[in-house]
């Protein structure tokens, strides 16, 4: 899937997902598990709404997505904010960095976006190469269960100023 188009628009749909309360609520599931991040990913950042709140909040944090479209905006976002914030673009299931992470966060079904049991388990391994022992990586996922019977076969439409969408699970 191409992200280029898409970019423009994706923080228009996404408006309803509180970026703050989702990075307090992580640094909350770090604090229980007496994890401090030294230095932090998001990955599939997409436009960094999650990764600059993580910044504000202290954590040495930097960025990958696949799409230079949605690094662009990222790079806008945290230039507006007074934040130097490092963007890669890679392919989650490719990734490649210079050194050692002590946390990664995946967030919003990201992990979704992959194509399959075999891309997934790519991304994984990538992640645990890159991890430092007793490092920590949290993530979400849609599972097959909630696409079967709670998104089901469902049509969902979003007109918004300036985008109309229409998403249907199938």
């Amino acid at each position: 899937m191409s992200y280029s188009a898409f970019a423009n628009y994706y923080d228009y749909l996404m408006k309803d997902v509180n970026y703050p309360a989702l990075a307090q609520y992580l640094r909350r599931v770090l604090a229980q598990l007496g994890h401090t991040p030294k230095l932090a990913l998001d990955l599939a950042c997409g436009t960094g709404s999650l990764t600059l709140e993580l910044k504000q909040m202290g954590i040495d944090i930097y960025g990958i997505d696949a799409s230079p479209d949605m690094l662009s905006i990222a790079q806008q976002k945290a230039a507006a904010a007074g934040e130097e914030i490092l963007f890669l673009c890679q392919k989650m299931q490719n990734l490649d960095l210079y050194g050692t992470i002590d946390t990664v966060f995946c967030t919003l079904d990201s992990l979704n976006h992959l194509s399959g049991k075999k891309e997934l388990l790519k991304a994984f391994q990538k992640v645990s190469l890159f991890l430092e022992p007793n490092g920590y990586f949290v993530f979400d996922l849609n599972t097959p269960y909630k696409h079967q019977h709670i998104l089901a076969d469902h049509t969902f439409v979003y007109d918004l100023d300036p985008v109309y969408c229409v998403w249907q699970n199938l």
